[in-house]
């Protein structure tokens, strides 16, 4: 693997043509569909891009107005404008103070689109179409590790186990070794080959998914879309475009159940609250499966029909902090449920021009990356309930399809007084946000969840003038 020094990679964008018709593209993640007729990149090597730019409303500033960053605002040079712009400082009063907002760095390799990200302490993990999962560490490339087949459309966690889910429809099992971190083996995968074997043996075990063609009830068919982890219960959900979700016992691999959930393909899968399981599917609907004890199993039984419509659910995601569940759309549009007795549409969130094809939530927040290249910063007030758009990050040049979010722990840099900028920056709960697109990049940004308005910081800065 080639170092983390060096330049980044230069992404350059032809105009596109893509339109309504053509848009489901994007929903099946297919990377043949994404070629040189509408992007280029010329890459030359792994790098951390760590940009210098001041402040001055940037696309990138996680503290601007909604109003200036919003899509629809028109206003604006075409620098600021352009997609080649990464900022990743605020200098307001020193040189360290706001870089801890907006853009950190840009991680680039000339492998492939990124499908899929996940965060485990201070090590990210990138999936993308050339079958590789790579490491990260301190925005510089730590190892990596490559899977045999099947571009690697999810990454989840589990104890010392790492799962990672492919677009051949298999789901395989890696663990880090215990005398050197950065060495990843493959242990297993799902279904295992002694579980495969006995129920092949079994006619009743298949099922007709075409003419003259059965296949195992137990392995998925078709691309593995998402996952999810319900740890306490030891249980792994997995949905797949072959319109199945199943579920695995950790412990042993099992495959314990396959449901025939959707009647296209199922783009997401989510779980999180108390017994219940959600799946999101291109046939338009969120269905709602609850857990029960049955024997000495479980069995999931669908309860309720939360959206029925006309576009695609193309994500979904549960805060966990807050019980509400978000489902974004292929219209751009993201609805929110609250539960308490039971769920509840708490409304509609509208900040993307194209379809939402990823989400992600942490505290109050929820982040939502979009085909328009966009990522906005949705903040959850907690009184009422009502979100508010803090900013929309920008800078990727290829569409956002996977995000993953942990906690900022660095402590607030010292000041020489009190001033009243760093008293909101104090106050606030700060978070790392990755975002890997179809541009071939990963981006790295840090976000206040108290960020003050733009009129705030203009108080704050006129005793410096």
């Amino acid at each position: 693997m080639r170092g983390a020094q060096g330049g980044g990679a230069m992404v350059m964008e032809r105009p596109s043509r893509l339109n309504r018709r053509r848009f489901g593209a994007y929903l099946q993640s297919d990377p043949a569909i994404f070629t040189g007729s509408d992007y280029e990149f010329s890459s030359r090597h792994s790098s951390a891009v760590s940009p210098m730019y001041n402040y001055h409303k940037s696309p990138a500033s996680s503290d601007a107005s909604p109003s200036l960053m919003s899509p629809w605002n028109q206003s604006g040079s075409p620098y600021s404008k352009s997609p080649w712009i990464v900022t990743s400082r605020m200098n307001l009063y020193d040189d360290e103070f706001y870089a801890r907002n907006g853009l950190i760095g840009s991680l680039v390799r000339e492998e492939g689109h990124v499908y899929s990200l996940a965060v485990a302490g201070d090590l990210l993990y990138t999936g993308s179409d050339s079958k590789n999962i790579r490491v990260w560490k301190n925005l510089k490339e730590y190892t990596g590790f490559k899977s045999s087949s099947g571009l690697v459309k999810s990454i989840i966690f589990c104890a010392d186990r790492i799962f990672t889910g492919h677009q051949d429809g298999k789901i395989r099992i890696w663990k880090v070794s215990s005398k050197n971190p950065k060495s990843h083996s493959r242990i297993g995968s799902l279904p295992t080959l002694k579980e495969f074997v006995k129920s092949s043996m079994n006619p009743r075990n298949y099922v007709k998914v075409r003419r003259h063609h059965n296949v195992l009830r137990i392995r998925h068919f078709d691309a593995i879309s998402s996952m999810s982890l319900n740890e306490e219960l030891g249980l792994l959900y997995s949905g797949s475009w072959d319109k199945t979700m199943k579920v695995w016992r950790i412990s042993n691999s099992k495959c314990l159940e396959s449901i025939s959930a959707h009647d296209d393909a199922v783009n997401a899968v989510a779980s999180g609250l108390e017994s219940l399981v959600f799946t999101g599917s291109a046939d338009g609907t969120v269905k709602v499966w609850r857990r029960e004890m049955q024997g000495k199993g479980t069995k999931h039984f669908l309860v309720h029909v939360l959206l029925k419509q006309e576009n695609a659910v193309t994500a979904l995601a549960v805060n966990r902090h807050s019980a509400v569940l978000y489902s974004g759309s292929s219209d751009g549009v993201v609805n929110y449920w609250e539960s308490e007795k039971q769920l509840s549409h708490g409304g509609i969130l509208r900040g993307h021009k194209l379809a939402v094809l990823c989400l992600a939530t942490a505290g109050n927040m929820m982040f939502s990356g979009s085909a328009d290249k966009n990522i906005c910063v949705w903040r959850r007030e907690e009184n009422s309930g009502s979100h508010t758009c803090l900013s929309i990050l920008t800078g990727h040049a290829g569409p956002v399809k996977c995000l993953a979010v942990k906690e900022d722990k660095e402590e607030s840099p010292s000041l020489p007084e009190e001033t009243a900028v760093r008293k909101l920056y104090n106050s606030s709960r700060r978070w790392i946000v990755y975002s890997g697109s179809l541009d071939r990049s990963v981006k790295v940004w840090r976000v206040a969840e108290n960020a003050p308005e733009l009129f705030k910081l203009r108080e704050a800065e006129r005793p410096y003038k």
